[in-house]
């Protein structure tokens, strides 16, 4: 047993503290295989725990992290054997479970999903749950029964992780996508990732009422609160609204109205205790459907030690895309 590298996050007298420092392999917690961890990524969950502003660690000492790619170093798992490239995430990582902002994990092996042919494992945390959870979304509206020619399909917090890949994805498979965001400098980013129409965000953020004119037959919403509501609203008829994230808050101030008289349908989308079949079909159809060139320009890579410092950005929406962090 010896020590590694890891961002260690301790409860403090004011909220928490976040310190990349050495932990010892002692206190790793219980699970059936040990991997190497080699990257990891930034979520908006990540940037939450690492800065305290939200109350996402539920144990103390921490490892932050909920994301990360590998290979088996030791496992009495019958299905993994030390060589195996995997990848975790979600499962309560960086929150209840030490997690990926270290040298090494020590996890459950029924919560690894192998790397999918052809991907690597730096691309995988270039999708990371962030991602992950745009295809579980993705399969979510095809699931309702969505395609290209059903109509639009909206984007919300589009130049995000979330919106990112979901923007990119939808428009290889053929969608026209209208992508909201509240950085319309963004919009030629946007663009390239194949948006066909970009909006300001402040056409979604007011007051919704019950129901407006149809826009769009369907969208993934990661922002919540009034952008749900007028997502909702001015859904078209029979189509379904996909909803994965609250950056703009918890509450939805919405009305049955879209629901009971246009026949819309509102899809919850949960990446963190997702089911082992769903997490396989998702990753193969990213493996497929997600434009390797298109996510190379969405990712950028940062050093362990410079975690930290971007948490504070992607809670301010100062980060595009998609951070890779390298581990070792």
């Amino acid at each position: 047993m010896g020590t590694f590298k890891a961002i260690r996050i301790d409860k403090a007298d004011k909220g928490t503290t976040a310190t990349l420092t050495q932990f010892d392999e002692a206190e790793l917690m219980d699970g059936d295989v040990t991997v190497k961890v080699e990257w990891s990524t930034l979520n908006y969950k990540d940037g939450l725990a690492l800065t305290g502003k939200a109350p996402v660690v539920r144990r103390f000492p921490m490892i932050a992290g909920i994301d990360f790619a590998g290979t088996v170093e030791q496992s009495s798992h019958p299905q993994w054997k030390p060589g195996d490239a995997v990848i975790c995430t979600g499962w309560g990582m960086g929150e209840t479970h030490l997690g990926a902002y270290a040298e090494k994990a020590r996890v459950k092996g029924d919560w690894l999903v192998g790397l999918p042919p052809g991907l690597a494992a730096r691309d995988a945390m270039a999708i990371g749950t962030a991602g992950f959870t745009a295809m579980l979304a993705v399969l979510a509206l095809e699931k309702h029964g969505l395609t290209p020619a059903s109509g639009p399909v909206v984007v919300t917090g589009a130049a995000g992780g979330v919106g990112s890949v979901a923007t990119a994805v939808l428009a290889k498979l053929g969608y026209h996508v209208i992508a909201s965001t509240g950085r319309v400098a963004e919009a030629g980013y946007l663009k390239s990732l194949g948006a066909a129409e970009v909006i300001d965000r402040n056409e979604l953020s007011g007051p919704a009422k019950p129901l407006a004119r149809e826009r769009w037959a369907g969208g993934i919403d990661s922002v919540g609160s009034n952008t749900l509501a007028n997502l909702l609203s001015m859904t078209k008829y029979g189509g379904a609204v996909a909803a994965c994230g609250l950056a703009a808050g918890m509450d939805l101030p919405s009305s049955v109205a879209p629901f009971i008289l246009r026949g819309v349908c509102l899809l919850g989308i949960d990446s963190v205790m997702c089911p082992l079949p769903a997490r396989k079909i998702a990753w193969a159809r990213l493996a497929a459907d997600l434009d390797r060139s298109k996510l190379a320009e969405i990712t950028h890579e940062i050093a362990l030690d410079q975690v930290a410092a971007l948490g504070q950005q992607i809670l301010a929406g100062q980060v595009r895309g998609r951070t890779v962090v390298r581990i070792s």
